[in-house]
């Protein structure tokens, strides 16, 4: 389910996040302001022991320094304020910096140049949806923290009688040049060598028309990145639904330079430490995508 290694991140949706955040004017009405971000975020206790384990170049100013594409909700995307980074990739990594005795500084950056950015100093971490591959372990370590697959929706009690493994015949969107696109294509392929009616695959320049177009009933259903699908959800105004559960799961990771085993073996365990005392859990929760939580944070996996 791989493209480009260099550049994907999160199953290769480009602008989702940035898109999503139209979604609730754009595609379903006025809303409340519910968003996770608003609320209140989960604080971690800090563990000496953990904290003992940072490197004194990254500790002594009392921050680590982090990277992160902020234009993809529920991950990373600016709030309402105009100028605070939130979402579940950002109150995670806050909590672990928090587990280190440490604070976690944000800046946002574009996404093909964070891996740079932190194998130069510019960073110590980067945090941004980043899927782990060979190509990245290469290039850095990476700890993993969450992992993501490809996430269904419908309208609400799915009119269309929509089942993921039979959708000949239906329309279904997808934004362009994921890896969506070749999901969908692979099973309409699937039904016409089966003799039956081919899927109607719509293609849309952004997550947010896609998302619409269900809200509409132009469409079926549509598939996307687990928790982008979750978050569109979640912003419809109980017009969506999910449809079963997401699957081809890969894991995400946080980026520590290629130098920085020590670092990454400290945030490896606080990540861990985060999973056993439940406040991993209350984040995911909170922004409603622990379907994706795991329990075993690995370097290099």
């Amino acid at each position: 389910m791989f493209t480009s290694p260099t550049t994907w991140r999160r199953a290769a949706v480009g602008l989702a996040g940035a898109a999503l955040l139209t979604l609730p004017l754009a595609a379903c009405g006025e809303k409340k302001d519910d968003t996770p971000g608003a609320g209140p975020t989960v604080s971690a206790s800090a563990d000496s022991s953990l904290a003992a384990k940072v490197p004194d170049a990254i500790k002594s100013d009392g921050v680590i320094k982090v990277g992160t594409d902020s234009s993809y909700a529920p991950a990373e995307f600016v709030d309402t304020d105009g100028k605070t980074i939130v979402g579940f990739d950002v109150e995670l990594f806050t909590a672990v910096a928090q587990k280190l005795g440490l604070k976690a500084e944000f800046t946002s950056a574009q996404f093909g140049d964070i891996i740079t950015g932190v194998n130069s100093g510019k960073y110590e971490v980067g945090v941004s949806s980043f899927t782990i591959n060979p190509d990245r372990k290469k290039q850095a370590n990476m700890v993993s923290y969450y992992q993501v697959g490809t996430q269904w929706a419908t309208k609400k009690g799915n009119p269309g009688g929509i089942k993921i493994d039979d959708a000949c015949g239906k329309k279904i969107a997808v934004q362009k040049d994921t890896v969506q696109v070749d999901d969908i294509n692979a099973r309409s392929k699937k039904c016409t060598g089966a003799g039956k009616p081919a899927i109607s695959v719509d293609q849309y320049p952004g997550q947010d028309q896609a998302t619409a177009a269900v809200v509409s009933g132009k469409d079926d259903a549509m598939l996307a990145d687990y928790p982008v699908g979750v978050y569109a959800v979640t912003q419809s105004n109980g017009q969506l639904e999910l449809l079963d559960k997401m699957y081809e799961a890969a894991p995400y990771g946080y980026v520590v330079a290629k130098d920085q085993t020590a670092f990454a073996q400290a945030v490896q365990e606080a990540t861990k430490a985060l999973i056993t005392d439940g406040s991993y859990k209350a984040i995911l929760d909170k922004w409603k995508v622990a379907d994706g939580a795991i329990t075993d944070p690995a370097i290099n996996p």
